[in-house]
This record gives structure tokens, sequence and C-alpha cells, in this order.
């Protein structure tokens, strides 16, 4: 648990939800109970979208499976967005606002890989923040290295596609360069 005892309660744009290793990880940290994970069904669409895109039926198949999987593990996890927010916010991306509007719902911090698409001064006046996976998972890796790195050594066992390099390269390439960093220093 993070210092302080205190849970990071994220909301997880489907961006983080599309690539299979940082889903691995986020979910694998809230079951081990390290962050509060939340969501929007237009979220968990969209992921099912971008899921099917890129692996046709299969794919979108697994996301539904998984889907049902994760809603069951964390019932309290979808959130509708907060109408004054969906009325009030611009975002440079209207399709966005929802997130920003689930996430001011659920009182948490939008996680995403797009953080340009949610300017933190437009955000700010809905106490609202936007960061990035690396730098969040970085910082709760450094908070409690011993309670991460199992998860991120499961989520790395579980790449459908087998491994040819580190698991250090493998973060990298899912967009999380100082995690990866950070975990493979563990043994150094």
């Amino acid at each position: 648990m993070p210092e302080g005892g205190e849970r990071r309660r994220w909301f997880l744009d489907a961006c983080v939800l599309y690539p299979q290793l940082p889903r691995e990880i986020l979910l694998g940290a809230a079951r081990a109970g390290l962050i509060t994970p939340f969501w929007s069904p237009r979220v968990l669409e969209e992921w099912r979208i971008a899921a099917a895109r890129a692996g046709g039926m299969a794919a979108e198949a697994e996301v539904r499976s998984l889907t049902a999987e994760i809603t069951a593990a964390f019932p309290d996890a979808e959130v509708e967005p907060d109408a004054a927010v969906l009325e009030d916010l611009v975002l440079p991306d209207a399709a966005d606002v929802h997130v920003a509007a689930a996430a001011a719902r659920a009182e948490a911090a939008i996680l995403t890989l797009n953080i340009r698409d949610f300017p933190a001064r437009r955000l700010a006046g809905h106490g609202l923040a936007a960061v990035h996976p690396d730098g969040a998972l970085w910082a709760l890796y450094d908070d409690a290295p011993e309670a991460l790195a199992p998860v991120i050594d499961r989520a790395l066992a579980r790449l459908s596609r087998p491994q040819t390099d580190s698991g250090r390269n493998a973060l990298k390439r899912s967009g999380l360069p100082r995690l990866g960093k950070a975990w493979a220093s563990r043994a150094a």
C-alpha cells in the first residue's frame, strides 16, 4: 500500500485498457488493493471497439469476457458522467468530455496516454487532473515496490505474444519506460 495507506483513485481511459500490458498492471494493482479503478460504460465500449478493429471478432469476444470479469470483480468501478461537467467543460476533443465528467463523478484522476487532450487549466476548474500511466505507476512502484513488482511480473507473464526481449523493453514499448527502468533495476 502506498505511504499513509492511501489508495490512488484512477479513472481509466480506454487508451490504458486497450494495450494488454498497462491493463494487466492496472487491474493487478487494483486486485492487490493498491489503486481504486473507475471507468464508464462508454470507456468499456471504446475499448471493445479498439480491440475489434485491431484483432477482429476473437479480440472483441475476449474484451467482452474481460469486461464481464472486471465489472464483477470491481462492482463499484463503473460510473456515469457528472451531468454538470458534461455541460460545462470544453476540451480539445469533445468526445473526451465524458471521460472527465465520469472522473469527476468518481472523484478520481484521469489516467490516460493522451495528456494533451486534457489541458490542466481546463480540468482544474472542476477539481480534476490527468496523469500519464508511466508517471503514475512509477510513483506507485516507488511507494510500494514489494507490492507492485509481483503484479508487473504476472502482467509480463500473461502477455499474449511471447517476449523475445526483456520485460523492461516490453514496458517501454507499452508507453511505460520509467516504470520499466525502475522495475528492471530491482534486481541490480
